[in-house]
């Protein structure tokens, strides 16, 4: 099974992901998708409130917040890694429970990107947003980090996110019934 869906005047089919017998999902993968990542990106930047930096969660996310960079014309940007790494000078962490990961997992910021956050203006950029706990833990890190909050994006919203005011998307995705119908 597949949904058609118009992300921004593109136009993809995408499978349906079985996540409880109840609830299927739209897979939205920008990986490999250059076309998308493009378009996307440039769409998302015509709606972008002022800011100085972008960051992104590691790892579907990474293709658009190094083609949003590249497009604005930006020297540097962030990706809160899913763990710590030797490189990483006095690592912070928080905790997330993401609807795709089914599981806990960690969203790690490196001390020395923090130094760089610290009292600037960050743009937080995912793919898809679904219950928001991810980028409540973007939100965490960055605060963490002293950065100001300068908005919140997404190439798409589905379950709760999509009635959220304060992130800006593209496009909204329906969750699934197990027949591909869209739930109410």
């Amino acid at each position: 099974m597949t949904y058609e869906m118009d992300i921004a005047g593109l136009k993809r089919d995408l499978p349906l992901c079985k996540v409880t017998d109840d609830l299927y999902i739209g897979a939205f993968v920008m990986f490999g998708d250059v076309e998308l990542t493009v378009h996307c990106a440039a769409e998302l930047l015509k709606r972008a409130p002022e800011y100085d930096y972008l960051i992104a969660p590691e790892a579907k996310a990474i293709p658009l917040l190094y083609e949003m960079a590249r497009q604005s014309g930006a020297d540097k940007y962030f990706v809160a890694r899913k763990g710590a790494k030797a490189y990483m000078t006095v690592p912070f962490e928080v905790s997330v429970k993401s609807i795709t990961t089914m599981h806990m997992q960690k969203l790690v910021l490196d001390g020395a990107d923090a130094e760089m956050i610290r009292g600037k203006r960050m743009l937080i950029l995912d793919d898809v947003i679904s219950t928001g706990e991810s980028l409540h833990a973007m939100e965490e890190l960055v605060k963490q980090a002293g950065g100001i909050i300068a908005g919140k994006m997404a190439v798409l919203a589905e379950g709760d996110a999509i009635n959220r005011p304060d992130i800006i998307v593209l496009n909204k995705l329906p969750l699934f019934n197990p027949d591909g119908t869209p739930k109410d």
